[in-house]
């Protein structure tokens, strides 16, 4: 009876709720905190007390929970409780089933486990309860974004402001250096200084006006938080043009302080003057007339300088104090930009945690809609199912006998072995004689397409054969006549030598590799890696032109092949060169002059001094005679 009552710190404010609700016509009940009693100390046998078993953070509520529970016990079974009910009628008896045992009457729990009519009743509350939370979350969402467009208009005011304070600023600014740099001449120095100070003034009046002006603004800026951010912007920017200013005024500190010094070096350069003067008017009395005037000057000179050092100081001690009372109002504005943070980090945190709760509010009617909408969604897959599958409505199911089940068989295992069997069965596919034929159609072209392929492959594999065996004859028959005339070329290019051409694999002439095998006389070594530069060239131009000897062609091409040779190899080249010309063309590439005067023509490229390239052409027999 308690759970539906409205919870009240007080007998007063109990007796206040009661009046209101009898005088609304409302029915209800009140629950008065601190009017405790003692829980049961020495419950019936076979019970224990309910009261332990509940808790609660707050004290006041442990004191309600003790008056509410304080006669309840817990029995462990139905049977005991009845018993227990009867042995102590102003007991509270219960069980962990929801059975209830009192003075009030005997009330059975409910025996599944399942919602009840209470429970939906209780959900559509919360639900409806979550409803309203969210719909005034809502319009607090909406007052907050209201509020932060005023804050943000607020803002584009102050920055306007601040950007025609910046402007003066920086006028004042002007006119005090123009101010510094009037202060050379000493006779205007000391109006230019009066003016600086009132305008100083005047502008220490104006901020103080601004500073008021500011602090006005800041109680109606407190109540906004995006507001109160921007104005602790506003006065930090304030701060920094503060602390500009006070660099400035500390600047002009600094440049009266060099100047101050400057003008004591000059007195104390003037007094030595001075006293240099002095000593050469004791030892010449005729000037001494003449010193003493220009002494008199010096000392209005000093005079002056002097009442100007008192100036400079006046004025410095001005700058001091105004310097003092900045700082002092930067250090009373950083007290206030630190405070307004400090509100408005509160204000952030309760922002946060409103939007925390509204984010747990969403969430839970979310889950709430989705759990109902699943269960609706399970109902009318049900009853969907059951009209499409067995053609019956849900009453008349309802009101169907259930068939019966084999021997130690349930219903739900029942509905799992035969669901498992139509898996098994598969689906039902109306169109597999069609994809049948279809299929067979698709293999019977395919065999034929294979047929197609073999053929051609087994064709294709006798012309491979044909031209693998020309390979091999074509091989053969050059290998026979490259090697024949290596070997006499060789002879003849190092005379008393021998070389070979060697197969690599004899019997497999497609994979078959050369190798070259050249002896030269008095040598035993065969691989070309062991010889000489000029026997390695030799060997080379030996398979070169049995090559050529081989396979003639019209015209041969030759870079620098005798690069390497001494003087007998070289003329051994050029008489094979000599034999070879009468057959066909050679163009080759030389430095030798001796390769040169073997040739018919010559052919160069030279380049005048200043000019671009230039092909010569030179027959040998011209040169000869010229």
């Amino acid at each position: 009876d308690a759970l539906l009552a409205v919870v009240v710190a007080d007998g007063v404010a109990g007796r206040r709720a009661l009046a209101s609700l009898r005088s609304s016509n409302v029915h209800g009940a009140v629950l008065a905190l601190g009017l405790g009693t003692t829980a049961v100390s020495n419950p019936p046998a076979g019970a224990d007390a309910v009261r332990p078993h509940v808790r609660s953070r707050n004290a006041q509520v442990e004191r309600l929970l003790d008056a509410v529970l304080a006669s309840a016990v817990r029995a462990r079974s139905f049977d005991d409780a009845l018993d227990l009910a009867m042995a102590n009628p102003t007991a509270v008896v219960v069980t962990t089933d929801g059975d209830r045992f009192g003075p009030s009457g005997w009330r059975l729990g409910a025996a599944g486990g399942g919602a009840t009519a209470a429970a939906l009743d209780e959900a559509t509350e919360r639900h409806a309860a979550a409803q309203a939370e969210l719909a005034a979350a809502d319009q607090a969402v909406q007052a907050a974004r209201a509020e932060l467009q005023a804050a943000r208009n607020a803002e584009i005011e102050l920055t306007r402001r601040l950007d025609q304070h910046d402007a003066t600023f920086t006028a004042s600014s002007e006119a005090l250096a123009r101010t510094q740099g009037e202060r050379r001449e000493v006779g205007t120095e000391i109006e230019t200084l009066q003016v600086a100070v009132t305008e100083i003034t005047q502008r220490l009046a104006r901020e103080r006006t601004r500073i008021g002006e500011l602090q006005a603004l800041l109680p109606a800026l407190e109540a906004d938080e995006a507001a109160e951010a921007e104005a602790a912007k506003a006065r930090g920017e304030l701060r920094a043009q503060l602390d500009a200013e006070a660099a400035a005024l500390a600047s002009q500190r600094q440049n009266l302080e060099v100047r101050n010094a400057g003008l004591h070096e000059r007195q104390a350069f003037l007094e030595r003057r001075l006293q240099e003067t002095e000593q050469r008017l004791a030892a010449d009395t005729e000037a001494r007339a003449l010193a003493a005037e220009r002494r008199v000057a010096v000392e209005r000179s000093l005079e002056a300088l002097s009442r100007l050092a008192d100036l400079v100081d006046r004025h410095r001690r001005t700058i001091e104090t105004r310097h003092e009372e900045l700082l002092e109002i930067r250090r009373r504005q950083s007290d206030e930009v630190r405070s307004i943070a400090a509100r408005l980090d509160e204000v952030r945190r309760r922002r946060s945690a409103a939007e925390k709760e509204l984010d747990e509010s969403r969430e839970r009617m979310r889950r709430v809609e989705i759990d109902e909408a699943e269960v609706k969604l399970r109902l009318e897959t049900a009853i969907e199912a059951l009209r499409r599958d067995h053609d019956m409505e849900p009453e008349a199911a309802e009101a169907v006998d259930m068939p019966a089940l084999p021997e130690g068989a349930s219903a739900p295992a029942r509905v799992r072995d035969l669901e498992r069997e139509l898996r098994l069965l598969g689906p039902i596919n109306p169109l597999a004689l069609e994809e049948f034929n279809e299929l067979q159609e698709r293999h019977t072209f395919l065999e034929t397409q294979l047929d197609d392929v073999r053929e051609t492959r087994r064709e294709l594999l006798r012309v491979i054969k044909a031209i693998d065996l020309e390979i091999q004859s074509v091989f053969a028959a050059a290998y026979a006549d490259v090697s024949g005339h290596f070997t006499q070329l060789f002879d003849n290019l190092c005379p008393g030598g021998s070389g070979n051409l060697v197969l690599t694999q004899p019997d497999d002439l497609l994979n078959t590799g050369i190798e070259v095998e050249a002896k030269p006389s008095g040598k035993n070594v065969k691989k070309l890696s062991l010889l000489s530069g000029g026997e390695r060239s030799l060997t080379a131009l030996a398979f070169l032109f049995a090559v050529f000897r081989s396979r003639p062609s019209p015209f041969y091409v030759m870079d620098e092949v005798e690069a390497a040779l001494d003087d007998v190899n070289l003329h051994r080249f050029l008489g094979l060169i000599a034999e070879f010309r009468r057959e066909a063309q050679l163009l080759v590439v030389s430095h030798q002059k001796r390769t040169m005067e073997a040739g018919d023509s010559l052919l160069g490229v030279t380049m005048q001094p200043g000019g671009s390239s230039k092909v010569v052409t030179e027959r040998v027999s011209t040169v000869s005679s010229a």
